[in-house]
C-alpha cells in the first residue's frame, strides 16, 4: 500500500518566474518522508528525541519531467522499493492532476544519532514500513 499526501507549492519554493526551484523539491521530499514516518507512529520529534535515532538520506536521484508553479497542489505517493537491515530505498512521485512533475529515489538509513552509526530498523517500525512495500 502506497503512502499519499498532498502539498501546495508555496512562494518559498519558487524562483522569480513562479516555477519551483529544483532544490526545493528536496525539501518537499523530506516533508513527505517526515509525514510518512508520523503516519507510521514515529514522528520526527519522537525519533530524534526519545528514540535517539535519525533517518539521513544517504543517496538520492531525481527527475523533473514538468515544471510546477506557485499554487499547484502536488499529490505525492511514496512506496518502498527495497528494505534492508538498516536502510530503505523509496520511490516517490509527485503529480499535479495527471501530469508527473517529480520522480525521486531516496535511500534512507536508520541510525543511532549519538554515534552516527547505522543500526537495524526497530521491529515494530519495520513491520509498518513493510506495509508500504511496492507490489
Amino acid at each position: 500500500m502506497r503512502f499519499t499526501v498532498s502539498h501546495r507549492v508555496r512562494f518559498q519554493h519558487c524562483d522569480p518566474a513562479g516555477i519551483v526551484f529544483y532544490p526545493r523539491y528536496f525539501e518537499m521530499i523530506n516533508a513527505v518522508v517526515e509525514d510518512w514516518f508520523a503516519a507510521m507512529g514515529m514522528p520526527f520529534a519522537r525519533m530524534h528525541g526519545a528514540e535517539g535515532a535519525g533517518v539521513p538520506t544517504v543517496a538520492v536521484s531525481a527527475e523533473f519531467p514538468a515544471a510546477s508553479r506557485l499554487g499547484d497542489v502536488l499529490d505525492f505517493t511514496l512506496a518502498v522499493a527495497r528494505l534492508g537491515r538498516t536502510s530503505a530505498e523509496l520511490r516517490i512521485e509527485a503529480r499535479c492532476g495527471d501530469e508527473l512533475r517529480l520522480r525521486a529515489r531516496p535511500v534512507l538509513v536508520w541510525i543511532d544519532a549519538q554515534r552516527m552509526q547505522a543500526r537495524p530498523w526497530p521491529e515494530a517500525l519495520r513491520g509498518r514500513i513493510e506495509q508500504t512495500m511496492e507490489e
